[in-house]
């Protein structure tokens, strides 16, 4: 009987282990498998948090600018001698503007000048020279022509 009971043991004793081990290894994979799913829930969580962050703080950002802005706008008015300030300074940048626009239009005229007056002279110079050479040509015509004149009238009066 003993060799029977030894015999019938072992098989229930790998039985108990490998459903041992079979619990442990069912009990490792649900561990793993709930830190996953932790991990990625808080993953999922973080991503959700900086979306909605980022929702929220886009308009407020946005809200403190033009606020700032308008007290940038605001500020030199808020009392006199700031707005007298305010003032002052604009007529100085408006000086310095008029001036600068008066130089460079006095700049631009004198060259305007400058260069009709070049253009003029250049423009008498071709002038003169075909009134010259016009004048050339119409005294050759002349002189041909008073040449064929007494030409002619030396055969009329020859033939006469």
């Amino acid at each position: 009987m003993a060799e029977s009971k030894s015999n019938g043991s072992k098989p229930k004793t790998q039985a108990k282990r490998a459903t041992t081990e079979a619990k442990k290894s069912a009990v490792k994979t649900a561990k793993a498998s709930k830190r996953a799913a932790t991990k990625t829930a808080v993953a999922e969580k973080n991503q959700v948090q900086t979306v909605v962050e980022t929702a929220v703080d886009v308009p407020v950002g946005a809200v403190l600018a033009v606020s700032d802005r308008v007290s940038e706008l605001v500020e030199p008015w808020t009392d006199r001698s700031k707005a007298e300030r305010q003032i002052k300074s604009y007529r100085s940048n408006l000086r310095k503007s008029l001036k600068r626009t008066e130089r460079r239009g006095s700049t631009a005229r004198r060259k305007a000048i400058t260069e009709a007056r070049r253009n003029r002279s250049e423009v008498e110079q071709r002038v003169r020279k075909a009134i010259e050479e016009q004048t050339s040509r119409a005294t050759g015509v002349v002189d041909t022509a008073t040449g064929v004149v007494g030409t002619v009238s030396s055969q009329l009066a020859s033939i006469r």
